[in-house]
């Protein structure tokens, strides 16, 4: 293997362990577990550290635009192509969370990929989007600028589960 297929598994492993350890740190706070989860959290953060580095060392971070570009190509990717097929096969399964989460991925993946071409657009005319609130829905990750609206438009979800990204 060259380094830049190491980079590329060792980003894709240090990713996966940081979003895994923030799963961990949830539910060792739910369990009453709050240094555990502290624990987690930090774990967590490192590997944040170590994805990032990762990447850079793999020339993965370019230019804003360039960004946004891949952006694009990847939320693209996954709501046309690898969602559809692992759908088809989560119901010919029968693994009805399966579908649920991958049928939430596929249209959350598609709203991503339009605001990244509008941040797009804004960005070759060398400007900011505009200033607003970006939200979040904490079921299914629908992600819309503005106000929360009164039910999620992917998952049902009332307002109340958006949260307000920083």
């Amino acid at each position: 293997m060259s380094t830049q297929e190491n980079l590329q598994g060792a980003f894709a492993g240090e990713s996966q362990a940081n979003r895994k350890y923030l799963a961990f740190a949830k539910k060792a706070e739910a369990d009453g577990f709050s240094q555990v989860a502290k624990l987690f959290r930090a774990a967590a953060a490192a590997e944040t550290i170590h994805a990032h580095a990762h990447l850079r060392a793999m020339g993965g971070v370019k230019s804003t635009a360039e960004n946004l570009r891949s952006a694009v190509d990847g939320e693209t990717f996954e709501f046309e192509q690898m969602y559809p097929p692992y759908i088809e096969q989560a119901r010919d399964e029968g693994a009805k969370a399966a579908v649920i989460s991958f049928q939430n991925a596929l249209a959350v993946e598609e709203v991503h990929a339009g605001l990244y071409k509008e941040a797009f657009a804004k960005v070759e005319a060398g400007e900011d989007m505009a200033a607003a609130t970006i939200m979040v829905c904490a079921i299914c990750g629908n992600t819309v600028v503005g106000e929360a609206p009164e039910k999620c438009l992917v998952c049902g979800a009332p307002a109340a589960k958006f949260f307000d990204i920083n």
